[in-house]
């Protein structure tokens, strides 16, 4: 496997995402998993054994270290390891002094309640504990799990993406995202997913989230002539790439937006995180380096919230209605979030 990854990575890969790595090695005395007490017919067969010896063995962690010193012999290549764990145990994958994966997924934003007080929380457990040095990320939707359009609704989805490109630490845009594509139901003759294939009727099938990409309103959306492994959302025609790079306010455009300033500001791409005020409705957080402070304001809610907010210039709106130099606001509208560049102390102009 390791000459495997020499090939690839002499054919110039960046690096790669190693699949459900946590599953990798067994209990060496191959014992039976326990039965799980909290197991009931409507979940997943999968789960009736709490798997104890089959998953997250302390020998996984020699097997990701080989891996890195691998990667090792080449210049700026990564890896990213994929496995569904508490935060606690995930950290272990960073390795003995960083020399594991330097990006275990963090999935816990797909699975948080989405309410600024769960989210701070979840924040600040994730800062809290990363090993030191270690470089955080962040995973807003995957093929595993609905999208985000559908779990949050397409205006929270907005806002989700604003979280997503100002928290510290690489984020993970999942492939439709960046256009608040939603799962699209999947008739039963044309299902893929052998989860659903083999036990039907529990929820478990992935496929909804798993459909082509929309690129334009040509037919199967632009993503083949030939007709796809699933089929291709009712809305394409509205829901695309080409149409929404043709309006502003578009969530493309909202993902485009931020992205660049994301990569033209240090305060967002490597600076330090501070969160500032928390309601029920309400997540206001710092981003920090040097002289630049950007306070972010996030509304979870579809009603106003009231806020008080430094001097300084409006950077973005998520509703991307809101020029530079517009006047600060005291009120954030209904699911919506704003970038403010607070003026450095002292500055009065």
């Amino acid at each position: 496997m390791l000459d495997v990854m020499r090939f690839w990575l002499d054919r110039g890969v960046d690096g790669f995402r190693v699949d459900a790595i946590h599953h990798l090695i067994e209990s060496e005395d191959l014992r039976d998993n326990p039965n799980n007490p909290d197991w009931q017919p409507h979940m997943s067969p999968a789960r009736a054994l709490l798997r104890m010896y089959t998953m997250d063995q302390p020998e996984v962690h020699q097997a990701i270290a080989a891996m890195r010193r691998v990667a090792d012999e080449y210049s700026d290549r990564v890896l990213i390891g994929e496995a569904y764990l508490p935060l606690d145990r995930l950290m272990a994958y960073y390795g003995v002094d960083l020399t594991g994966f330097q990006l275990p997924f963090n999935f816990q934003l797909i699975s948080t309640s989405w309410q600024p007080t769960a989210i701070a929380a979840l924040i600040e457990t994730y800062e809290g504990g990363l090993p030191p040095g270690a470089w955080p990320n962040w995973v807003l939707g995957n093929h595993d799990r609905p999208r985000v359009a559908t779990r949050l609704g397409p205006e929270q989805a907005r806002i989700a993406a604003m979280l997503l490109l100002t928290l510290r630490g690489t984020p993970t845009i999942y492939q439709g995202e960046e256009i608040g594509m939603k799962d699209v139901p999947i008739p039963t003759d044309q299902i893929q997913d052998p989860w659903e294939r083999n036990v039907p009727g529990l929820g478990l099938g992935r496929d909804p989230e798993r459909t082509p990409m929309q690129w334009d309103a040509s037919p199967n959306a632009g993503f083949s002539p030939a007709r796809p492994w699933l089929p291709v959302s009712p809305d394409y025609t509205e829901v695309n790439v080409a149409v929404q790079s043709c309006s502003s306010r578009s969530m493309l455009s909202l993902y485009r937006v931020l992205l660049e300033l994301r990569r033209s500001t240090p305060a967002l791409n490597i600076g330090a995180y501070r969160q500032v005020h928390l309601t029920q409705s309400l997540l206001v957080f710092d981003r920090l380096h040097d002289r630049t402070c950007l306070r972010i304001a996030l509304n979870f809610s579809g009603q106003p919230q009231s806020l008080e907010l430094p001097p300084g210039e409006v950077l973005l709106s998520s509703h991307l209605d809101v020029a530079g130099g517009s006047p600060i606001p005291t009120i954030l509208r209904p699911h919506e979030g704003i970038i403010l560049r607070q003026r450095p102390y002292g500055e009065t102009k």
